[in-house]
């Protein structure tokens, strides 16, 4: 089972018991977390619209603090001895996947769609002929369009 989880505006796949660093979470060391998932698959089956993610989470549990690696930047500009550099260095949360819960509804199978398509079509049939008896109402006839009038050859 894995998951596909957003968080610090970048998408990360996960299973439990895998480290990762994200973007700083607000959360404290040894705290859990519980983090939204954007598509879940569990076996055979795949979960991804948001009704069927509507109870799905993300356990996970912040390990450590730490910074990403070092951007170094430089700015130049000639002829004028314009010159800057300058470095930066990213917070990030290092988390631990705890556990991951499927929740939503499964899908039914072709053989209990069946009867319920079947009951859909009578109900939307019988709807069909009461409506056609009670719109009876004339409506009033559209106008065509102007015709445009055919270019005109130039002189030029």
């Amino acid at each position: 089972m894995y998951a596909v989880i957003r968080t610090g505006g970048k998408q990360y796949r996960v299973e439990p018991g895998q480290q990762l660093d994200v973007e700083r979470l607000g959360a404290d060391l040894g705290s859990d977390v519980e983090l939204a998932p954007v598509l879940v698959v569990d076996g055979d089956r795949v979960l991804a619209t948001p009704d069927e993610l509507g109870g799905a989470t993300v356990s996970a549990r912040v390990v450590d603090s730490v910074r990403a690696p070092k951007i170094i930047g430089f700015t130049y500009k000639s002829k004028s001895n314009q010159r800057k550099r300058w470095g930066h260095r990213q917070h990030q949360s290092r988390i631990e996947i705890t556990a991951i819960t499927p929740g939503g509804a499964r899908k039914a199978t072709a053989a209990e769609k069946a009867p319920a398509e079947k009951a859909k079509a009578s109900k939307t049939t019988a709807k069909k002929t009461t409506a056609k008896k009670t719109t009876a109402k004339k409506t009033p006839a559209k106008k065509s369009p102007a015709k445009k009038a055919p270019a005109k050859k130039g002189t030029r």
